[in-house]
């Protein structure tokens, strides 16, 4: 098992965290954490794209995603934003720490304020086009499979 904590906080799409599940199950990771706004299983929407990955991959939904954060960091774990902020770094330049939870946020919004604070780092997809940033299932994809690829190379 991949020691990665998967966090989607305010994500709208439900089709998004669908995704997600099936890139997690693909991965292998620990855990999806579901808080704020981001819908939970069961609903088809979700099922649509997850293909039964909800019901294999464990998952928790959070009301109170500080406390989460800080009894994850208090038990020895990275909190990492996957976002594009002036003190991001590039996500190959990165060296996780083990175990991880990557944090995602909403898809216009992404991560508010307080909990970018709470995180260790941020780190960046690089982009090299005219945009500024990818779907966020996307994103989530190429950070799960790079962290793969990192936790196997360790």
């Amino acid at each position: 098992m991949l020691p990665v904590h998967v966090v989607l906080h305010q994500v709208r799409s439900l089709y998004n965290v669908g995704s997600f599940f099936r890139t997690a199950d693909g991965a292998g990771v620990a855990q999806v954490v579901l808080s704020g706004i981001t819908a939970r299983p069961p609903r088809k929407e979700i099922a649509k794209t997850a293909l039964g990955a909800e019901d294999s991959v464990p998952w928790v939904g959070v009301d109170d995603l500080p406390a989460w954060m800080d009894t994850f960091a208090g038990s020895g774990g990275q909190l990492a934003a996957i976002e594009t902020t002036p003190a991001a770094i590039d996500l190959y330049d990165w060296t996780p720490t083990w175990p991880v939870a990557v944090l995602f946020g909403h898809e216009v919004e992404g991560l508010p304020g307080d909990l970018l604070a709470r995180c260790h780092v941020h780190v960046r997809v690089p982009m090299l086009g005219t945009k500024g940033s990818l779907n966020v299932a996307t994103a989530g994809g190429v950070v799960l499979y790079e962290l793969l690829r990192k936790h196997r190379h360790r």
